[in-house]
């Protein structure tokens, strides 16, 4: 009975000395997050009123190059160095918020077609790294404080705190879930999206219009729908890799490649004769899921705007570009199937997001926060679908798929499964 008491006692200081740590975390993480939610919404602004700030998108690209070199950043130091963090001792640097908050925001006022949540992710691993050196947190347990803070920003950013929480533990070695931390990061981002929302931060809710009866019919659609979403997945996620690798290539320069790729990227930007493509592009998403029409090359136009972004060097991440070529994707070819456009929209997202970051519950758990409840079993079928026929691609290159995703030898052997 002493032994147990000891090892109860002992659990429960863990969890008194974390707790404080985690909400001081999310606050900090909520308040960063809701000033970069503000200044992102006056950059767009500013760049819907001004159309004449397209023109500086090659240089944009050059300030973004200059800015990482000043912060002595390497110009790839991204995501992947704040997944490569949560596994190891190594630190993120703390100049990485800065740099990831200033470079995004330039990337929405001259339109780079980029999303947030990578920003998101690298300002809060950044924020909490220099937290963790100040409290002078064990470097073993820096880790959690990272995780802590890459949550609370992404809470507060899209109003997601059960997603959030879900997909840090989940993102940086699939088949291995970060149960130790899931108190302090549940914590940390339930206190951001709180404080966000105080800050006037946004909620990031959308419905698509009621589909009537429900059964069989619709899981076979959702089942087709999903499969197609993963393939896509891939071709997103090779389009993204390969521009990137051929434009390290052939424009070893970082001036020179921001310069060229930020011109190519105005001018597919003057060819295609609209907006719709530049920055988020959150109304397109809006309306796919509203069901409304898209154009049916919206989501392949979509994927190669965020194939140049990305490899000019403009920052804030994929995710959100994700949504857009899911949803686009999902409004076409979901009527094909005889889908109501509005849900196959949303079942595109979904499952553009499991595929890319091949996280099945922190996107169930997202499609919940962002649609509801009301149909959980074909989001549950999107996931779990898109996360097997994704294969073993996704974004992060640093990600480690632990554990089989069929569980079958012969088939891994020649797909290329690490378990």
């Amino acid at each position: 009975m002493k032994s147990v008491l000891e090892r109860a006692a002992a659990y429960a200081f863990a969890a008194v000395k974390w707790l404080p740590v985690a909400m001081l975390v999310g606050l900090l993480g909520g308040a960063v997050g809701a000033a970069f939610h503000h200044g992102i919404r006056l950059a767009i602004s500013l760049r819907e009123a001004n159309d004449w700030l397209l023109y500086l998108l090659p240089v944009g690209a050059i300030l973004i190059a200059l800015l990482y070199r000043l912060f002595r950043l390497p110009p790839d130091a991204g995501t992947n160095l704040v997944i490569e963090a949560v596994r190891s001792e190594k630190q993120v640097p703390v100049l990485l918020a800065p740099a990831m908050f200033l470079s995004t925001l330039l990337t929405q006022l001259v339109g780079g077609s980029a999303g947030r949540e990578g920003a998101a992710l690298q300002i809060g691993g950044g924020l909490a790294g220099g937290l963790a050196r100040l409290l002078r947190i064990r470097d073993e347990n820096h880790h959690l404080l990272v995780l802590c803070g890459m949550a609370s920003v992404f809470a507060a950013l899209f109003g997601t705190p059960v997603a959030a929480a879900v997909f840090v533990l989940e993102v940086a070695s699939v088949g291995h879930f970060h149960y130790s931390a899931l108190l302090p990061c549940v914590c940390a981002s339930a206190t951001a999206g709180w404080l966000s929302r105080q800050l006037g931060g946004e909620v990031m809710r959308l419905s698509f219009p009621a589909l009537g009866e429900t059964g069989a019919l619709l899981g076979l659609q959702t089942a087709a729908l999903a499969v197609l979403c993963a393939l896509l997945s891939i071709g997103f996620c090779v389009a993204v890799h390969g521009c990137d690798e051929l434009a390290g290539r052939y424009l070893k320069n970082s001036y020179v490649r921001a310069l060229a790729l930020g011109a190519a990227v105005l001018a597919l930007t003057l060819l295609s004769g609209t907006r719709l493509y530049n920055g988020a592009s959150m109304a397109l998403i809006e309306r796919a899921v509203a069901g409304e029409g898209v154009d049916w090359y919206a989501f392949a136009l979509k994927t190669l705007f965020t194939a140049l972004t990305l490899a000019a060097g403009y920052k804030g991440g994929e995710i959100v570009p994700t949504f857009f070529v899911g949803a686009a994707f999902g409004a076409t070819v979901g009527p094909l199937l005889g889908m109501n456009p509005g849900f196959a929209a949303a079942v595109g997202m979904v499952g553009m997001f499991c595929g890319v970051v091949n996280c099945p519950f922190a996107s169930l758990f997202l499609a919940v926060e962002l649609f509801g409840g009301t149909q959980l079993i074909p989001f549950a079928l999107t996931c779990a679908i898109s996360y097997v026929f994704s294969g073993y691609f996704g974004l992060y290159s640093r990600q480690h798929i632990l554990r089989s995703k069929v569980g079958t030898e012969l088939i891994d052997r020649y797909v290329g499964g690490n378990e």
